[in-house]
């Protein structure tokens, strides 16, 4: 059995992503194209997914419950992030669906993107190519905000989130 070096950032993304395509059948390759990851790295984080309990062996089945509560427990500390200076980007955390239309903030948060329509704090997403793929995908770019909620939001925002990102997983 292959060694466990540990999780990175884009392994949430890719199981999100196939979170996000339901039970739209999909392969390594549309993956890959979708969050514009190569196929290797799509094929190695897959494998580090499997060994950390987070998909099935098939490599199909994303564990949702256990995904659920590596987010909601261990990624604000894994992957903590603090907001930094003002940037043009796309929203993500509060300033995005579903949360926005829930939470009310002055501070808005974006990943920061050249094609971005909205001015915000600085958030480094999980992924470079996070915020591409996320305006290709709105599901996606959904579930992203909440764990950018959960990675950096106070109490409430987080609680908020964990109840949203278990609605999209059930």
């Amino acid at each position: 059995m292959k060694k466990h070096n540990g999780m990175r950032p884009h392994d949430i993304v890719i199981l999100l992503k196939i979170v996000a395509k339901g039970d739209h059948d999909w392969l390594m390759k549309d993956i890959a194209n979708e969050l514009f990851i190569s196929n290797s790295e799509v094929s190695e984080s897959l494998n580090r997914s499997v060994l950390a309990g987070l998909i099935a062996s098939d490599k199909k089945r994303v564990m949702r419950q256990a995904l659920v509560e590596f987010i909601t427990s261990g990624l604000k500390y894994v992957y903590p992030q603090q907001p930094s200076g003002l940037v043009r980007g796309i929203p993500t955390a509060h300033s995005a669906p579903p949360l926005s239309e829930i939470i009310q903030s002055e501070e808005i948060y974006v990943w920061p993107y050249a094609e971005g329509n909205v001015r915000g704090f600085s958030i480094e997403p999980l992924h470079p190519n996070v915020p591409k793929a996320a305006l290709k995908d709105h599901v996606l770019h959904e579930l992203l905000a909440l764990v950018d909620a959960i990675r950096l939001g106070n109490v409430r925002e987080q609680k908020f989130a964990t109840l949203e990102l278990e609605k999209h997983f059930n």
